[in-house]
């Protein structure tokens, strides 16, 4: 810790780190944020969320001094114009590849749901649906928002990411089950614990994707700071100047940071970002 800070920007994941259990910025760190972006500094949430679930964070600082620009979504796979609703880069597995790995979880995951995550052009685009699923998958969150399809229109298209879904059976045990045949066909990350692993393009993770929007945007990187909470955090608090997990993290962030901060339901990101702001 000693000789960092203050940070020039700021990159957080957002469900169990940057938000409550509510889904909502707790006034502290509203409050953190906007005295942050007057110096100057600003926050990028970094999530493996896609771009039509960053709204519901986002939409929280609009208005304000703390208004976000820019989004790392889909665990690194796209980068997110919040104020244009555009998306400005999006990195996918191509639909042979997709059938591959598809074959492999139906495989080594027998009665596995599956499904796939498109980029299309922004948040808002109903050009193409962007969240496709086979019958069995069975969402592990509240708000489901998918087209059902048949397993071989899954993979018709490109995808930034392949989700498999067991809902009895823990993320790591799934993702090592798989891995070992996956090989480097893809990605393997989790970002929940509970049944769910997410598959992308070799290499890409939340890291590559800051590495993309500071090398083609005006953010300044330099000195960054970096929250998360889960394995699909862990390139992202290496690769940052400083990297911070959270109390309520899984060990696998916790060991990638150089800090642990406190719960994400006890304003462990604003206890942070409070030493300098």
């Amino acid at each position: 810790m000693s000789g960092f800070g203050p940070p020039s920007m700021i990159a957080s994941d957002v469900d169990g780190t940057l938000i409550g259990d509510d889904n909502l910025l707790s006034e502290r760190t509203r409050d953190v944020l906007a005295r942050a972006r007057v110096a100057g500094v600003e926050l990028i949430p970094s999530t493996g969320r896609p771009p039509r679930w960053v709204p519901e964070i986002t939409d929280q600082l609009a208005g304000t001094t703390a208004a976000v620009r820019y989004a790392v979504c889909a665990n690194g796979a796209i980068i997110y114009d919040v104020r244009a609703d555009r998306v400005l880069h999006a990195v996918e597995l191509a639909p042979e590849t997709l059938e591959v790995i598809r074959g492999i979880c139906n495989d080594v995951l027998p009665g596995c749901g599956l499904a796939a995550e498109r980029a299309g052009t922004s948040a808002t685009d109903a050009a193409t649906p962007s969240f496709v699923a086979t019958a069995g998958y069975e969402h592990a969150w509240l708000n489901p928002d998918h087209v059902q399809v048949s397993d071989a229109h899954l993979t018709e298209l490109p995808a930034v990411k392949l989700l498999a879904r067991v809902p009895g059976m823990s993320s790591q045990a799934m993702a090592d089950r798989v891995a070992p045949l996956i090989g480097d066909l893809a990605e393997i990350t989790f970002s929940i614990g509970t049944g769910l692993i997410e598959l992308s393009v070799p290499g890409v993770h939340k890291a590559s994707g800051l590495q993309w929007l500071l090398a083609h945007t005006d953010v300044d990187g330099s000195a960054s700071v970096a929250f998360g909470d889960m394995p699909n955090d862990a390139e992202m608090l290496r690769w940052a100047s400083h990297g911070v997990a959270m109390a309520n993290g899984d060990p696998v962030a916790q060991r990638a940071a150089d800090e642990v901060t406190a719960a994400n339901t006890d304003d462990g990101v604003a206890c942070v970002l409070e030493r300098w702001f």
